[in-house]
């Protein structure tokens, strides 16, 4: 196989479709082709948002919307003044998909199916032209006069402009190193926290709705719900540290202290109330009477690690038992021992450096006519659709500076 194609986009994925549809919808001049390594494609958008697709994130506010990435809050600002989650919900709606807004603000297909996306692009894909070309591994890609030439081990295709929309690949990243770009250091982004204590062993699946982590000896800090699993903590609270600490809790290994304040107050505050339940509850036992709108089964694993029994009364406590249950409520300690990747949705931080990305085009500073869209670029988000609005935006503004 030798074809050439003007616009040539590799990898079958969120970004590299999204960029496909729109340059072929905006274009009918220019022939556009993807390439897909596997042999079928979009499988990042069929196990997202637990099969769901989390499509985006009901924020509207460009300024408020770059607070949730970690890497990439700075350059992302100007692009999400172009296209951002109302224009995501425009662009699906107008294609006949109905999209809804969850409690917590994600946004998802009314249909609960990442499938409805899938064959969004397809469809889409089909109407305007766009080829498709699976088994596509790329093996090399170079720089022939204005354009490029990619080998893939079925075949040699030609362009004049190329995108690159692979997500985190070190292939890849390695040939775009070797065309010149400085690429970041991947490292694991968005995992749960591996953590073994008698507090939580017993209580997987209990959420605490509202708490604080701070991850110890250093400026980590977050707010949110927190899950406890089976192997340790999970949920926003947690997965957000992850995001935002990735590069500083790599070099750690992985192996720190957390601090967790359950209940959001202070000490001093936290030890009065519990003098007022003294008072106010003294014939209750402690263990069955949950305060701070806290889980019954964690509020029973804090009082029992405060040496306090499960048949003793408030009125029985004594000074260092209410002490030591307000460190439980307000300063818990936990040691992490390792990480492991949340559900099956792998994100990293690191990619092609953001120094050399025109974010006004996704255009690559140092090769013209090479392109970005994604996350193979250094930019990564917390959960909940944020990833996927960097992708939609890059791939958008890529396809309309393409179309000029």
């Amino acid at each position: 196989m030798n074809l050439h194609k003007d616009i040539i986009i590799i990898g079958g994925g969120a970004a590299g479709f999204f960029a496909a549809i729109n340059i072929a919808e905006k274009s009918t001049d220019l022939s556009v082709a993807v390439l897909e390594r596997g042999k079928v494609g979009l499988q990042k958008v069929k196990i997202s948002g637990g099969g769901r697709c989390n499509v985006t994130h009901a924020e509207f506010i460009p300024s408020e919307l770059v607070n949730n990435y970690p890497r990439g809050e700075k350059e992302l600002l100007g692009p999400f003044h172009t296209f951002m989650t109302g224009d995501t919900i425009s662009w699906f709606e107008e294609r006949g998909v109905e999209l809804k807004i969850e409690e917590d603000g994600r946004i998802f297909p009314v249909t609960d199916s990442s499938q409805t996306i899938i064959d969004c692009f397809l469809n889409e894909s089909k109407k305007h032209g766009v080829e498709v070309f699976y088994n596509q591994s790329v093996k090399s890609f170079k720089i022939i006069g204005q354009g490029f030439a990619i080998q893939t081990n079925n075949g040699q295709f030609t362009c004049n402009k190329l995108v690159i929309a692979t997500g985190s690949n070190p292939k890849i990243w390695k040939l775009l190193e070797d065309l010149g770009h400085n690429i970041v250091s991947p490292v694991p982004s968005l995992f749960t926290f591996d953590i073994k204590d008698r507090r939580i062993t017993d209580i997987p699946g209990v959420v605490a709705k509202d708490v604080e982590v701070t991850v110890m000896g250093t400026d980590l800090v977050s707010e949110g719900p927190l899950l406890f699993t089976h192997v340790g903590m999970s949920a926003p609270a947690i997965l957000k540290l992850s995001a935002f600490g990735a590069v500083e809790l790599s070099k750690m290994n992985y192996i720190f202290k957390i601090e967790v304040n359950f209940i959001k107050q202070d000490f001093e505050s936290c030890i009065e109330q519990l003098k007022d339940f003294k008072l106010g509850f003294a014939k209750k036992t402690i263990v069955n009477s949950t305060q701070f709108d806290l889980p019954k089964r964690l509020w029973k694993q804090l009082v029992l690690a405060s040496n306090i029994n499960e048949t003793e009364r408030w009125a029985d406590t004594n000074k260092q038992q209410l002490e030591a249950l307000t460190l439980q409520l307000t300063k818990a300690e936990f040691n992490v021992t390792g990480k492991s990747t949340f559900k099956e949705e792998f994100v990293t931080a690191g990619g092609v450096n953001l120094k050399e990305v025109n974010f006004k085009t996704f255009e690559s500073k140092r090769i013209p006519n090479l392109y970005f869209a994604g996350e193979v670029i250094n930019v990564d988000a917390v959960t909940g659709g944020f990833n996927f609005q960097n992708a939609w935006t890059g791939a958008y503004i890529v396809a309309k500076n393409i179309n000029k």
